[in-house]
């Protein structure tokens, strides 16, 4: 699976038409894929529209994308009540590759050729090439229940955990 979408657009009209739902939907369908599943961002992958598609056993992404439950746009006129923020509000949400991989959330970061992955598609096709073959060599050596479980671990492990007391700071 391929990722390169801003996200789902997020106005009334695309709310009245179930893309909430949509999404969800296929959320549920892809954690429960009987198949192995590889996602590479290769652009930006924003909001909804990424999470919906970024549901795999693995998550690698190009050096120079983005992966974010939110654009950064989004999330500073949230937080700050000005879209200009974005730069500041990109760097607090982590939204590199390498700052995913820090984090847990992706497996590998896939270099790109100099100057961007557009620069030279067939050498940057090659890069994607073998982190895709390693990723399915070590996915079809596992049933179906097997891939369905490492899914799920896969995303158990990722964020924190912590009691609502904790959290706020009472003890």
């Amino acid at each position: 699976c391929f990722i390169d979408t801003k996200g789902a657009y997020p106005g009334k009209a695309a709310e009245e038409r179930g893309q909430s739902e949509a999404i969800a939907r296929n959320l549920f369908e892809m954690a429960g894929l009987k198949v192995p599943v590889v996602c590479i961002v290769i652009g930006e992958g924003g909001s909804g529209g990424a999470l919906a598609l970024g549901v795999g056993n693995y998550i690698h992404m190009l050096e120079n994308s983005t992966y974010s439950v939110i654009s950064p746009e989004g999330a500073a006129a949230i937080l700050w009540k000005d879209s200009t923020l974005a730069k500041k509000a990109a760097e607090t949400m982590k939204i590199t590759a390498p700052d995913l991989k820090g984090l847990g959330i992706i497996d590998e970061i896939i270099p790109e050729v100099k100057g961007g992955a557009h620069k030279d598609l067939k050498q940057q096709a090659k890069y994607m090439d073998k982190i895709l073959k390693d990723s399915l060599m070590e996915l079809t050596a596992l049933d179906e229940i097997a891939l369905i479980d490492q899914r799920y671990e896969k995303y158990k492990q990722i964020g924190e955990y912590s009691f609502p007391n904790e959290f706020i700071g009472v003890k």
